[in-house]
């Protein structure tokens, strides 16, 4: 059976055709459409309408593309920048009218869950007991297991591109003062879950995320091109190496370094602060890099638990994206929720 996936992120718009019949997400294509919509949010938080078409512009093409690969309808998620949005009911009923395809926002905890699901059959049983991370443009999701599905899941408000823009919105590079208040900001919201964690004293930490993947390669790992199957793993030392020589470059620069995308670069001191903060409040020295996130999981899922699921999930999601609608504005708490297995 072949079967799709559209994950809307902060920067990327991505689709997946994979064959699924043998129980594993083969991919049979890809393809990717640049929108960079946490650039063009507007003072509120709000997606503009331009932003808002080239959405729908890219879901259309998306769908079209899947369908041209023998396809059915994707299954359609949209991250962070949208679930955070306060036009985020009006952005999914945009694009459900003008294009036919479901779009939702999961909860984060879910998307940790569903992260975790593909780290954990990537890395396989002989792993144990799991820590994972992944560092998104809007959040920074954790999850800790023994089994396919974790025991608990978390979804912070630490995103490489989200933190960027709040904390180092003038100067390139920033100063020294703004970069000792997000590792404070940073320490602040990890506390809880660095806690929980020393409790659970996990076997191995995987991250994943294109954040990770980049500091990996920045911090010696081999490069992509070299494929799946290679060991890639990133050392809390290399990484605080590798931090402050991107807190002294400007973002231009940092996109001539090794790894380092010129779209990225501007996030990519954020996204290593985070890292090495994790790490060290969590007393973790090395971190396996998987290939595998959350569309495989997305996929798995599915394949493992049958397509009513995903059903269930994106009715559930819909259900709390009008609650959140109604409900009055304050401030949001650190949610550890335990995945429905």
């Amino acid at each position: 059976m072949r079967m799709s996936v559209l994950d809307v992120g902060s920067n990327t718009v991505r689709l997946m055709v994979a064959d699924t019949e043998n129980g594993v997400p083969l991919p049979a294509h890809t393809a990717k459409w640049r929108l960079r919509l946490s650039e063009q949010v507007e003072p509120g938080g709000k997606i503009p309408e331009r932003a808002v078409r080239q959405l729908v512009q890219a879901v259309d093409s998306a769908a079209g593309t899947a369908r041209r690969w023998g396809a059915g309808e994707p299954l359609a998620f949209a991250t962070a920048v949208v679930r955070s949005a306060p036009n985020r009911l009006d952005v999914l009923r945009a694009v459900r009218v003008e294009t036919g395809v479901p779009l939702c926002t999961l909860p984060g905890e879910v998307e940790a869950a569903l992260t975790f699901l593909g780290a954990r059959r990537w890395m396989g049983w002989r792993a144990g007991s799991l820590v994972l991370f992944d560092i998104g443009g809007g959040s920074l999701e954790v999850a800790f297991g023994r089994g396919r599905l974790p025991d608990f899941a978390a979804s912070l408000p630490l995103g490489a591109g989200r933190l960027t823009r709040e904390f180092f919105p003038g100067q390139d590079p920033p100063s020294e003062e703004d970069l000792k208040a997000l590792r404070r900001r940073v320490r602040h919201e990890l506390r809880d879950v660095a806690a929980r964690l020393s409790w659970e004293g996990p076997h191995m930490a995987v991250a994943t995320s294109r954040t990770f993947q980049q500091l990996a390669r920045l911090c010696g790992a081999a490069p992509g091109r070299q494929g799946l199957f290679v060991a890639r793993q990133l050392d809390r030392a290399d990484l605080g190496a590798c931090l402050r020589r991107l807190a002294a470059l400007p973002a231009a620069e940092r996109a001539t370094l090794p790894g380092v995308s010129a779209p990225r670069a501007p996030q990519s001191l954020a996204g290593a602060v985070v890292g090495h903060t994790a790490m060290k409040l969590m007393g973790i020295k090395t971190l396996t890099i998987c290939p595998w996130a959350i569309r495989e999981g997305v996929l798995l899922r599915c394949v493992e638990d049958g397509g009513s699921w995903w059903t269930e999930i994106t009715r559930e999601a819909e259900m709390t994206q009008k609650r959140a609608e109604a409900a009055p504005p304050g401030p949001t708490p650190l949610r550890i929720a335990t995945p429905e297995g």
